[in-house]
């Protein structure tokens, strides 16, 4: 259905029927893909708990934590719009940043220098092996797009998968109306 290719910095939107309950009305954030496979950050599964309840060393505001993927889930990992105010980050399209040096993070969160809307954090990751991305494209599973840093921290996550199919227009919009289990509709 999505003839845009898959790079760095795209989203990844789940279709309404993909049958996987890890990525069901996901959006994944691209953060790395090369022949190797894929990583990514789902972007709107919020979590249960709170980012100070998984660091040993708790910071002075805590955050909200996302489920970044069923992938190591004991690993934590941040995208933001922070530019190179974080030592070591990597660069994304449109204004995104994907990790960098934690400890500098820190620092400025406990500092007040970071609002929480310019970092999001993740437990877990997504993550494909070469070509089997590839294969779910083929399968239709997903619908690529591009991303934007102001979408990504400012709309609510539960609004996320809906919304951006809405900003995509034609038959996109139709497909943000699908129901999750249609046998109720």
């Amino acid at each position: 259905m999505s003839a845009q290719p898959i790079t760095n910095g795209c989203l990844l939107i789940a279709e309404p029927f993909l049958g996987d309950p890890n990525f069901e009305r996901s959006v994944v954030l691209v953060c790395d893909h090369n022949e190797e496979g894929t990583f990514g950050l789902v972007l709107n599964q919020i979590a249960q708990v709170k980012l100070n309840d998984v660091l040993t060393d708790e910071m002075y505001h805590d955050y909200s934590l996302y489920v970044g993927g069923p992938v190591q889930q004991n690993t934590l990992h941040y995208i933001h719009r922070l530019g190179h105010t974080v030592d070591e980050s990597i660069e994304l399209p449109n204004g995104l940043y994907w990790s960098g040096n934690f400890e500098r993070l820190r620092q400025l969160i406990n500092a007040g220098a970071v609002k929480e809307s310019d970092v999001r954090f993740f437990v877990g990751y997504s993550g494909w092996s070469g070509g089997q991305l590839a294969d779910e494209m083929a399968q239709n599973a997903w619908i690529v797009t591009q991303a934007d840093s102001n979408y990504i921290f400012d709309t609510p996550s539960d609004q996320f998968w809906r919304g951006i199919l809405r900003q995509m227009g034609g038959q996109y919009r139709v497909l943000s109306h699908y129901p999750v289990d249609p046998r109720l509709n």
